[in-house]
């Protein structure tokens, strides 16, 4: 008999926190999606924890840990992006819990907004670091000082607990066989505790865990064995990007989920919009992993019953505008380039009318140079009808002696464009 000697949650601590979480949170539906099945001939569901109290799941793991807490007068300190935060505000409210919040300065207002809301006098906001990582070595070292208990968003027994019951809900809802099982994955907990009720529960389902392609914590700790701490991430999937995944959430992970896959950004933007369009659901770029990620497995989906967990949907409306550039870049309908104009007269009025395609759209037009902005080059934004006008497009810069970069690739495009 094979002896475990790392943590693995039990069923029957899951069903203790779903006992306990019975009155604190929703049990949120599993609904068909009759869209999606269409557009992969299969029957796909979705597991709606966007409905949820705090508009993610967060609130289930927050709740479990800091309900054990009751009674002490120590405060109660997290690090957090926005979702976690809301849970352990509203954990914090309703057991009349002081709590500190770490949040990193990239969150979005309307995530530090609902965390102010659901805390009330109950919980102290502090915004410090770039990500999460180090606003929680900033909330660790508050709690060192100030003997404070840190409530991990991701690794600990009782949060990873708590979340795992998602999928006890999933299971007991599901009245067929679920043959796939597509989830998000930022630092491992929902994951982690998911999985393993399903190992359990469903033991034929096959796992997806879906990352953002800018923050591969979790890839690159299958890939290499072991947890590593990744260098630089992109921040922009903020619920789901972390640089090192958690030590209890690993070994789980690696044991029960059969892939890792990786969800491109723009890819979340176009399916965050579509989704909206589609079917009226607001999705954060973290809530919409397991639907982006349909994609890559169109063919194996193909007739199968498939679960995928929309984590959340505090998605905040200023990001908007940035969340539509990133998806027309990734449709490939958005293009920048460095132009040169050439020093003659009327050299704009051309290159809009003789250039530019019957339906290109210039949304995006500024001098590069401070001081003789007229005579220097311009950084031009064109949004194309169809992504096939591109190379026409280029060949005509060329010819009219108009082309002088093409930037779209360069990694730090949105360091200047928004």
């Amino acid at each position: 008999m094979k002896v475990r000697t790392t943590y693995y949650p039990a069923l029957e601590d899951v069903k203790k926190a779903a006992e306990l979480l019975r009155s604190e949170v929703y049990q949120t539906p599993l609904q068909q999606s009759f869209t999606l099945s269409e557009r992969f001939n299969s029957n796909i569901f979705l597991k709606r924890e966007d409905t949820q109290i705090v508009r993610s799941y967060k609130i289930r793991g927050a709740y479990n840990k800091i309900r054990s807490l009751e009674g002490s007068e120590r405060c109660v300190v997290c690090a957090s992006a926005g979702n976690h935060a809301q849970g352990v505000a509203l954990s914090c409210y309703r057991l009349g819990i002081k709590g500190v919040i770490f949040m990193p300065a990239t969150t979005p207002k309307q995530k530090i907004q609902q965390v102010n809301m659901f805390g009330k006098d109950k919980v102290e906001i502090i915004i410090e670091g770039d990500t999460f990582d180090d606003s929680s070595k900033l909330a660790k070292k508050y709690c060192e000082e100030h003997n404070g208990i840190y409530v991990h968003p991701f690794n600990d027994e009782l949060v990873i607990e708590g979340q795992a019951t998602v999928g006890l809900e999933i299971c007991n809802d599901a009245d067929f066989e679920i043959d796939y099982l597509f989830l998000p994955v930022g630092g491992g907990g929902l994951s982690a505790g998911v999985s393993s009720v399903f190992k359990t529960l469903s033991p034929k389902t096959k796992i997806i865990g879906v990352e953002p392609k800018g923050a591969p914590a979790m890839y690159e700790a299958f890939k290499n064995g072991e947890i590593c701490e990744l260098k630089e991430i992109d921040k922009f999937v903020d619920g789901a990007s972390v640089k090192k995944v958690g030590e209890l959430n690993f070994p789980v992970c690696k044991e029960n989920l059969d892939e890792i896959a990786l969800a491109d950004e723009g890819k979340l933007c176009s399916t965050i919009i579509q989704m909206y369009n589609e079917n009226g659901i607001v999705l954060e770029p973290a809530g919409a992993l397991s639907i982006a990620i349909l994609d890559q497995f169109k063919e194996e989906i193909n007739g199968k019953n498939v679960v995928c967990i929309l984590s959340g949907g505090n998605n905040d409306i200023t990001r908007t505008e940035e969340i539509r550039e990133r998806s027309l870049l990734y449709e490939g309908l958005m293009h920048y380039f460095i132009i040169r104009f050439p020093q003659r007269a009327g050299a704009l009025k051309e290159f809009v009318e003789d250039i530019l395609g019957e339906h290109d759209d210039i949304v995006h037009f500024e001098y590069i140079k401070k001081t003789s902005r007229e005579r220097g080059p311009a950084l031009v934004g064109i949004e194309l009808q169809s992504r096939e006008d591109l190379n026409p497009l280029i060949e005509k810069m060329k010819m009219k002696n108009f082309f002088g970069e093409y930037i779209n690739k360069k990694p730090d495009l949105f360091s200047y464009m928004i």
